[in-house]
């Protein structure tokens, strides 16, 4: 394909047609190898769960099941000294390669990915499968673009498209799969990958739903909307929230910093301590291990006491914290849902107790802190709202789960705690020194929307100081698109069209997106 400026130009007149087609691809086989992962880990929670019966009042055999974790922290460090990409979630690294300062190799993070995941959860860390899901579909479409000789245009839209189908996949979540790839992983709502990004999460969807089911992820009960006067509670728990997501951003990051402090802790070495502890609480508290699902389930339909889920809130928080911040191959997204769930669970015990909360709406608090908890840890309010609503198959809380959102997510804000994803790609990029640059100069056209109160709005053209080697190809405004002259007067609401080479596409990034966003 023709990678010049004229190619470029010429192929984008024609994208939102293109990419419909390349979507469904990349959504069919994303969908494909996300749900072969879903498979195996499920077999490795029903295999770990197996082993430690098997091996529970058996010195011998606990002692057998340790070397065997020890084994598998040492393939998993063979596969992060393979590919160092693999590391974490994914997330960060996606978001890196988006904007040009990381580069990713599909055929080396698909396999490794995939396997570490699996040994990790085979293992009993607290991680989930929703980073690793987002970062396997998004290799995918690399590997779909790089087949079918895409630009680096196209490639973005189709690592996009792949992210949303993973996590699709991953949650049966179709629409927060489009969402979360706009709001965080594209960072734009533009038409042509708006209508590519649907139609690949739905296509990945139909995959999975239709080996898997169509059953949500969670199933509890919600008996009734929450009343009005218990609003008060929900503004409550949203501050407790936020103010909770902004300490667990600040101990993960601490964490992680820990590890990488203590000279003498290899990769492998590093990936010996979360290990060892999922084998300690194996056989004290296994309900600690693994992605945590069975908490959210235990927590909605047992009367748990106040003092008991205290426990498995703070039991969850450090481990989860250990078994991330050693960089083993995993995500922190179902594990923060699963944190939020407990301090949900803990806020409205405390509520029945002392407050005069009626008892039979603690799960409609365990719903609401799940939400408000991922909108102050990731700061992606409308993901966080449609994921719920589409993994607990409830839609008669959209009202109290946007209000609790919101609030959870202005107190994290206030607070001034960078979203996680983007603390962990600074870490990433400050530890590996990666920098951007490259051999070749494809040209590469991105989108950036000029925001209510920002540097440019209302002034023309002309009197901005764009960053160097950037080319204004052309003013969306709403249905019309408008030819960029000196006299053009940009208004709230237009989508700049842009064009530079490949090699300062992350330069130019960073300078447009300080020139679009809001300054207050």
């Amino acid at each position: 394909m023709e990678k010049s400026a004229s190619g470029v130009l010429k192929r984008a007149q024609r994208f939102q047609v293109i990419l419909i087609g390349e979507g469904i691809l990349v959504g069919g086989i994303a969908g494909f190898v996300v749900l072969l992962y879903r498979i195996c880990l499920e077999y490795a929670g029903e295999w770990l769960n197996q082993i430690l019966a098997w091996a529970g009042g058996y010195p011998f055999r606990i002692l057998g099941w340790f070397v065997v974790l020890l084994c598998l922290a040492g393939i998993v460090g063979r596969l992060l000294r393979f590919e160092p990409m693999i590391s974490g979630s994914g997330i960060p690294q996606l978001e890196g390669e988006m904007v040009g300062k990381l580069e990713q190799r599909w055929w080396r993070v698909l396999p490794a990915k995939f396997l570490g995941g699996f040994l990790c959860l085979l293992g009993g860390l607290a991680l989930g499968r929703e980073g690793p899901s987002i970062q396997l579909g998004a290799m995918v479409g690399q590997a779909v673009s790089r087949g079918m000789d895409r630009g680096k245009t196209e490639e973005k839209f189709l690592l996009t498209c792949g992210a949303s189908a993973g996590l699709a996949a991953a949650f049966h979540a179709p629409l927060a799969g489009v969402m979360f790839s706009l709001e965080e992983v594209h960072k734009n709502f533009s038409v042509s990958v708006l209508v590519s990004v649907m139609a690949s999460s739905l296509t990945a969807d139909f995959l999975c739903s239709a080996v898997m089911g169509t059953d949500s992820v969670f199933q509890f009960e919600i008996i009734h909307a929450l009343p009005p006067q218990y609003y008060g509670l929900i503004l409550a728990m949203g501050v407790v929230l936020g103010a909770f997501g902004v300490f667990y951003n600040w101990f993960t990051l601490k964490v992680q910093e820990l590890y990488n402090r203590i000279s003498f802790l290899t990769t492998t070495r590093k990936l010996w301590i979360p290990f060892f502890c999922a084998g300690v609480l194996g056989f004290t508290a296994p309900e600690l291990l693994g992605s945590g699902h069975g908490l959210i389930e235990t927590i909605t339909h047992a009367d748990l006491a106040l003092g008991t889920i205290l426990f498995l809130l703070t039991g969850r928080f450090l481990f989860s914290a250990i078994s991330f911040g050693s960089g083993a191959p995993g995500g922190i997204f179902f594990p923060l849902l699963v944190i939020g769930a407990l301090t949900g669970g803990a806020f409205a015990s405390m509520a029945v107790q002392y407050l005069g909360l009626d008892a039979s709406y603690v799960n409609n608090f365990v719903l609401l802190a799940m939400a408000g908890y991922f909108s102050a840890i990731v700061r992606a309010p409308l993901t966080g709202i449609i994921l719920i609503f589409e993994m607990t198959g409830s839609l008669s809380q959209m009202l109290s789960l946007s209000v609790v959102s919101i609030v959870a997510y202005v107190t994290a804000t206030l607070l001034r705690s960078k979203p996680i994803y983007e603390s962990l790609l600074e870490r990433i990029l400050a530890r590996q020194g990666i920098r951007p640059g490259h051999a070749h100069g494809q040209k590469v056209l991105a989108n950036f929307v000029v925001k209510k109160g920002c540097r440019v709005e209302d002034l023309h053209i002309f009197e901005v100081d764009w960053p160097e080697n950037c080319l204004l190809v052309a003013i969306q405004r709403g249905t019309e698109e408008l030819i960029p002259r000196g006299k053009t007067k940009l208004q709230a609401g237009d989508e700049i069209v842009t064009m530079t080479d490949e090699r300062d596409m992350a330069r130019v990034h960073d300078r447009m997106e300080e020139l679009c966003q809001e300054l207050f």
